[in-house]
């Protein structure tokens, strides 16, 4: 893979306006007593539509640390064909496609819409969707970047 211009930290200012978006997000779950495995969930699946390698690793090497069962991880991808996701997380993981692919349809279905809104409340709906915005703009910098995987053991 080619070396790239790094967009991340190397602009400090608009990164750290992206990590402040991100942690806002992130309260605002907590505040409308959204489940951290929801998110993460959201953010594998919008990474892995995304084909964001960075992000893959870092989401799904979260989800595990919180509790995620590997099993969920592996067949996400597959989300309707299992009864392994609750109802809150198959509305998530459908606003998520939905929201991810807006080139494709120009539009959240209806019926994705009125299924996110009948299992979240207000405020929970809003942060799901402002969680997915915020993974879709992580993903677009990792992605364009060609941002290298943090070094682990395998």
């Amino acid at each position: 893979m080619t070396k790239r211009i790094a967009l991340g930290q190397q602009v400090p200012e608009i990164y750290q306006a992206m990590s402040n978006l991100h942690a806002e997000v992130e309260k605002a779950a907590a505040n409308a007593g959204l489940d951290q495995k929801l998110l993460e969930l959201v953010k594998t699946r919008a990474s892995q539509l995304n084909g964001c390698a960075f992000c893959l690793d870092m989401h799904t090497n979260d989800a595990i640390s919180i509790g995620e069962s590997p099993r969920r991880l592996f067949v996400l991808d597959a989300w309707r064909e299992t009864e392994l996701f609750t109802e809150q997380e198959r509305a998530a993981l459908a606003l998520t496609e939905a929201m991810t692919k807006l080139s494709l349809s120009q539009d959240v279905p209806e019926d994705v819409y009125e299924e996110a809104i009948r299992v979240f409340t207000e405020a929970q709906y809003r942060t799901v969707a402002w969680a997915i915005i915020v993974i879709n703009s992580w993903n677009r910098v990792a992605v364009t970047s060609h941002s290298a995987l943090p070094k682990r053991d395998a």
